[in-house]
């Protein structure tokens, strides 16, 4: 058996180490563009009251530039919501409580809960440096099935099982 050239194994190994080297930035690429479709219509109304658009906050921001999605942030003069919509499963989708933990908040009560409608929501309590805050969340495809945990609609999305878009919707309310 003939040896192969050892520069063309160099040459191998090196298109092979600056394709692995350059993949990440096609990912980036590929979420910028997903990014940039056109925005959905959000609510104007929660729950019968009018919601008011508000900035991201600085946190928000920074995750929102690498999102694969959308991200509103919106008040109903009570309550805060945070909405994502996502066009494909991404990991980037992640629980609330991630979100708080991350800002060094600790989290208690965690549990199911069925709201007037009878809609199942994810909720807890997000405490720092004594000031609570009752978080609540949910996942809804496009058909209307809804999911309580990021791990489950991940799964079912990634599986098919599930079709987008799909919405995130945190409602969070200082206790």
């Amino acid at each position: 058996m003939r040896k192969p050239d050892p520069w063309l194994a160099r040459l191998g190994v090196v298109l092979g180490l600056a394709a692995c080297a350059l993949a990440p930035l096609g990912r980036e690429a590929d979420a910028g563009a997903r990014g940039s479709a056109v925005a959905p219509e959000w609510p104007v109304a929660w729950e019968g009251r009018p919601l008011r658009p508000l900035a991201l906050g600085a946190f928000e921001a920074r995750f929102a530039a690498r999102f694969p999605g959308h991200i509103a942030r919106m008040t109903d003069g009570e309550r805060t919501l945070v909405l994502r919509e996502v066009r494909e499963p991404t990991r980037m989708l992640h629980p609330a409580a991630d979100c708080y933990r991350a800002l060094g908040y600790s989290i208690a009560e965690a549990r199911l809960e069925r709201d007037a409608q009878a809609q199942l929501w994810r909720c807890f309590v997000a405490e720092r440096e004594g000031r609570r805050i009752r978080v609540c969340e949910r996942i809804v495809d496009a058909k209307g099935e809804a999911f309580t945990d990021a791990s489950s609609w991940f799964w079912a999305a990634a599986l098919g099982q599930s079709t987008g878009p799909w919405r995130a919707v945190t409602v969070a309310r200082a206790l």
